[in-house]
């Protein structure tokens, strides 16, 4: 049986277990305004993840446009700042 280190054997379990993807999902919703800034955070609500599929929700019209042309650029960030594919597709409401 190999070693390994606390962080290693942690993110083990979290594999093995599937809790991973809710993790995630949580430390997105407490990091949101981190990941993408405050004005962009300050008009999105209900953040969803769920099968690598993020959800966003807005109400500002202008908002939904600008997030859906920069799609690809806050998936690559969202990924970068994971340091993992959490992300595979952004669907924006």
């Amino acid at each position: 049986m190999g070693t390994y280190s606390m962080g290693e054997a942690l993110n083990l379990l979290l594999e093995k277990s599937h809790w991973k993807p809710k993790l995630n999902e949580l430390r997105m919703r407490d990091e949101w305004e981190t990941i993408v800034g405050k004005t962009i955070a300050r008009y999105t609500r209900n953040i969803n993840l769920f099968n690598k599929t993020l959800t966003i929700y807005t109400d500002v019209a202008p908002l939904k446009h600008e997030l859906q042309l920069g799609k690809e650029q806050l998936l690559k960030n969202i990924n970068d700042y994971f340091e993992d594919r959490v992300v595979n597709e952004i669907i924006i409401k």
